[in-house]
């Protein structure tokens, strides 16, 4: 233990799915004053200005909090975002907005939801011991969806070469049998890493020879940090997207995260039964939320500059992180995830950089879950997230340099 520890006891791993993180770094962090003014690391809410014209909209539309929105979503919501996806994406054919779409209150909830309504359409054979698969590291609402579907959650290996994509060579007939649905996230929350085209195919392959959908979490589908864009799940599906489901939101595209509007695209029978379900289960989206979001996804000069802004963020790493940490530039998204064994994991750098510096991060190990053998693979792991303007993640980077050496 470095010389800089607290003698702290760690909380305990209850899981991902059990507990919030924040709550448990709450706990961690609990009766320990910062060192230095706080500043907030933790919480992936980007701090980027929000488009200009999101007041504008609202005050265009205000009748519309007079009434109760339709739980589909309203057309021109469901067109704009079927429009979004067929210029973003190289799709086998356009969505059909009345029965490929739905209007989500963020993809938060759509992710957990899905997972119930996921094992309610599996055959009898696999409703007998219903599995959810989930990446690892993973976001927190997977592994609730499964716990309330009352399906038991596997987090999927990684593999023994390296990286961060679960291994798809673990997906073995024995497991899938048993499973109603496997989570995926590219870019992922939080190690960045995409997931190139052909790991999709044979993704969605291995999932419909099993008849496993897929709910593919694409939320951070428009930040990346090299030059091409991440493949969707849904160029890769065929024309008939048959098990298949992507999500996304405007809350990491258009610096939106308060605004609670997304949606969802893809097979066209788990999207029917999905919007019953939603209908009478889920919150529906306000229609002036969603004027927003059709001006949202007809705009790409907010989400262009705020994609250069992360870009610039992390060129600041690459200087700054250069031989630290096991610091490399990732792929996409907006979180640091590195390597502090060296300091004594996780929880010892959570620790004590907001006991020497005031930042707030969140212990690798809150994010994960333990396998088989009791191993958690975030235990060494601290994740960062670049959410502030350009000067204050300067600040806050040598910040955390300082506070860890």
């Amino acid at each position: 233990m470095p010389a800089n520890s607290i003698d702290r006891p760690p909380v305990v791993d209850a899981g991902p799915a059990a507990r919030s993180p924040f709550v448990r770094l709450a706990e961690l962090l609990a009766d320990i004053a910062p060192g230095k003014p706080a500043l907030s690391l933790a919480v992936g809410e980007p701090q980027h200005a929000m488009p200009g014209f999101v007041g504008e909209v609202l005050a265009a539309n205000l009748s519309g909090f007079g009434r109760y929105p339709a739980g589909k979503g309203l057309p021109s919501f469901r067109k704009a975002a079927a429009d979004w996806s067929a210029r973003r994406y190289t799709l086998p054919r356009p969505l059909d907005p009345e029965r490929e779409v739905l209007v989500l209150n963020g993809s938060r909830e759509g992710l957990f939801s899905a997972a119930i309504l996921a094992r309610r359409l599996a055959s009898p054979e696999k409703q007998k011991a219903p599995r959810v698969l989930l990446p690892n590291p993973f976001y927190a609402a997977y592994g609730a969806g499964a716990e309330a579907a009352g399906c038991e959650s596997v987090p999927l290996p990684l593999p023994e070469g390296g990286g961060w994509l679960p291994d798809l060579d673990a997906l073995t007939p024995e497991l899938l049998n048993r499973t109603v649905a496997i989570y995926l996230a590219s870019p992922a929350n939080p190690q960045g890493t995409i997931a190139p085209r052909d790991y999709l195919a044979r993704l969605v392959t291995i999932a419909r020879a099993h008849d496993v959908m897929v709910l593919s979490d694409e939320c951070y589908s428009e930040i990346w940090l090299g030059e091409e864009a991440p493949t969707g799940i849904l160029e890769v599906a065929g024309p008939d997207y048959a098990k298949v489901v992507a999500f996304n939101s405007l809350s990491k595209r258009s610096s939106l995260p308060g605004l609670r509007c997304g949606f969802c695209a893809g097979d066209a029978a788990f999207m029917e039964a999905f919007a019953e379900f939603r209908n009478v289960a889920a919150p529906q989206v306000p229609e002036p939320i969603q004027h927003v979001g059709i001006a949202a996804f007809a705009d790409e000069a907010h989400v262009t500059a705020s994609r250069d802004l992360y870009k610039a963020k992390f060129d600041l790493a690459d200087r700054l992180l250069a031989g630290r940490f096991g610091y490399s530039r990732p792929d996409g998204g907006f979180f640091l995830w590195l390597d502090v064994s060296a300091v004594g994991g996780g929880e010892q750098a959570a620790l004590t950089l907001w006991r020497r510096e005031g930042i707030r991060t969140v212990p690798g190990g809150y994010l994960c879950r333990s396998d088989a053998q009791g191993r958690n693979p975030g235990t060494n792991y601290l994740r960062v997230a670049l959410v502030h303007d350009l000067a204050t993640t300067e600040d806050a980077l040598a910040r955390l340099v300082v506070g860890l050496s």
